[in-house]
């Protein structure tokens, strides 16, 4: 897992959990790390080996979301030639490749009871059994494992082994969500940004506009810094005046209005979902320009919806069941300000 990656921000809360992480690196002892999806959990994994005295020696990564239940203990623990039907070969785990480094678990809730089962006596004894063999095989691997889950209420609702918990937990790095982050979109923003433009070799990087930052900042980031990067990359790659700071941005690239509607009508809205405003119907008598009465009636419905919600454009856009952008994009067409 050798990547092009650092670690980006100045945040106390950030800096707080990569200090951790530094700290536990020296001890050889599992880890859990835990944070929302796009926060950095294998950044830190990354951290955990490099900074230890496994630095060396290989760092394997298991995403165990990503295959199905049925494969997950013959890729951790491997398997004998002629263990199970397709097994043509003997093929050591994923516990053996990591042997004398770092074994990193990604989406470690996702696994079944039985391969948490095995995974604790691994821990216990060290030891490994492939599938389909009599003897173990002595292994020598510190484990970091990441997940987005409660695993503490896991536990307690029977779908995550407690020992197991406690094995692994003898240090938790939390990461803060990037909302959570004082002051880190504008530096994160400015990290990829001039990225992304010394890739499209632009002679400077100009920086973005003082609006668009501001949006930068108000967006909530359900996928944290992830989304942001995919967001400000996109930004700069679409914008066609490197002079200029970048002013246009687009937080959902699916949002069109020629994308696919849905085939089944949607579900019943919620009940504190605040109906979109009504607006009356000009008289059909008097329509001598339905183009100019179609646009005009939109204009009325949109001005409506924003003086209702107070001029939040995120209340207003989901009010009228649009994206924020084809909201913003339906403003500037008719020329309504932002309150």
């Amino acid at each position: 897992m050798e990547k092009n990656t650092q670690f980006v921000g100045q945040s106390l809360a950030f800096l707080d959990a990569v200090e951790l992480a530094g700290r536990a690196a020296e001890l050889n002892r599992p880890v859990l790390v835990i944070g929302e999806r796009g926060t950095g959990k294998e950044l830190v994994a990354e951290r955990l080996h490099h900074l230890s005295r496994r630095w060396g020696e290989p760092l394997i990564v298991m995403n165990c979301a990503a295959l199905p239940e049925t494969l997950i203990e013959a890729e951790l623990f491997g398997h004998e030639q002629g263990a199970f039907t397709g097994a043509t070969r003997a093929r050591p785990g994923r516990f053996e490749e990591a042997d004398g480094g770092t074994l990193f678990l990604d989406e470690l809730g996702t696994l079944s009871m039985a391969a948490q089962e095995r995974l604790l006596r691994v821990i216990e004894y060290g030891e490994v059994t492939r599938i389909g063999a009599s003897r173990p095989i002595t292994i020598d691997v510190r484990i970091v494992a990441a997940t987005n889950e409660d695993l503490p209420a896991a536990a307690e609702a029977g779908r995550f082994r407690p020992d197991l918990l406690d094995r692994l937990s003898f240090e938790v790095i939390t990461l803060p969500p990037l909302r959570a982050r004082e002051g880190d979109i504008p530096v994160l923003a400015d990290h990829f940004g001039r990225r992304m433009a010394a890739e499209l070799e632009w002679p400077q990087w100009p920086g973005f506009s003082a609006a668009c930052m501001a949006e930068l900042e108000a967006h909530g980031w359900p996928g944290n810094v992830r989304e942001l990067r995919n967001v400000v990359e996109r930004a700069v790659y679409r914008w066609d005046d490197p002079a200029r700071p970048v002013s246009s941005i687009t937080f959902d690239p699916f949002a069109s209005p020629w994308k696919p509607q849905p085939l089944m009508p949607p579900p019943a809205a919620r009940s504190d979902t605040q109906p979109a405003p009504s607006v009356p119907a000009p008289g059909f008598e008097a329509v001598t320009d339905l183009k100019a009465a179609v646009e005009a009636h939109e204009a009325a419905i949109v001005r409506a919806a924003l003086d209702r919600y107070r001029y939040n454009q995120r209340a207003t856009a989901k009010g009228l069941g649009l994206s924020y952008d084809q909201l913003r994009h339906c403003m500037k067409k008719h020329g309504l300000s932002a309150g």
